[in-house]
């Protein structure tokens, strides 16, 4: 397999569970994130991943730069498939009246407007250039892409965007023969959601999710593998959310 992903946000969390995921599955693995690549995350991300797994910084906020993160990424092998994975939360929790502008850009900044630049790039470059394995495109959203919470409007809105971000790529590129898909991951055990641990664990006892259980980064990644292999290719634009039964409608 000569498949090559880049991963954003890869050091951690979501990002590393699924570069886990693909590392065993024989893709080649670029991680991109702001972190500096001396930092423990990211140091022990390298350390467990597969050798040859390379890591280059990048801030999402910086488009002018995104050029030459291309650059550096398709020196290690064209690239067939993205994940855009990266995303930050509200910087504090609180009443949607109280929202400071810049915790809304801050969201959008990285969640939408860095991240469509960013799968732009992506898409142009693998338009021009050839390959014999499956190519995709893969955005990870939220769950709050449809469910609002009005304590964390900001970054409900910035994927509410990404999701539709995420449809209209998918159109422009299914006759290309490139798949597109949206993931919306529910509440998962990750350093995102480590300081509002407690309160989700209560409220998953008592019954907020159907399948009464935190998900793991390994949920995402299992069910992005049949995307990225190409056994969901003629589901291109499709939005699959790995929740446990959060998001559906109930009595």
């Amino acid at each position: 397999m000569s498949c090559h992903a880049l991963i954003t946000g890869g050091q951690q969390g979501i990002g590393l569970g699924i570069a886990t995921a693909l590392g065993q599955a024989g893709f080649r693995l670029t991680l991109a994130a702001e972190a500096p690549e001396t930092s423990r995350p990211v140091q022990e991300a390298l350390a467990a991943l597969p050798a040859g797994t390379r890591y280059l910084r990048h801030d999402l906020r910086d488009i002018a730069t995104i050029p030459a993160l291309m650059d550096e990424v398709e020196a290690g092998g064209a690239l067939t498939t993205f994940i855009s994975n990266a995303g930050v939360p509200a910087i504090t929790r609180g009443d949607l009246l109280d929202m400071r502008p810049e915790s809304f850009d801050r969201c959008h900044e990285v969640n939408l407007r860095g991240a469509f630049f960013l799968a732009q790039e992506v898409a142009r470059r693998m338009l021009k250039r050839r390959a014999k394995d499956y190519r995709s495109l893969c955005f990870i959203t939220s769950v709050s892409a449809e469910m609002a919470s009005p304590e964390r409007a900001e970054y409900c809105i910035s994927k509410a965007g990404a999701s539709m971000m995420a449809r209209n790529f998918a159109l422009r590129l299914a006759p290309e023969e490139i798949g597109v898909f949206e993931l919306r991951p529910g509440i998962i055990a990750t350093p995102m959601t480590e300081g509002v641990r407690d309160k989700y664990t209560a409220r998953i006892n008592a019954g907020l999710v159907p399948a009464a259980r935190w998900g793991a980064p390994a949920d995402i990644a299992a069910a992005l593998l049949p995307i990225v292999t190409g056994q969901l290719r003629f589901a291109t634009g499709s939005v699959i959310a790995v929740d446990g039964g959060l998001s559906l409608p109930r009595l």
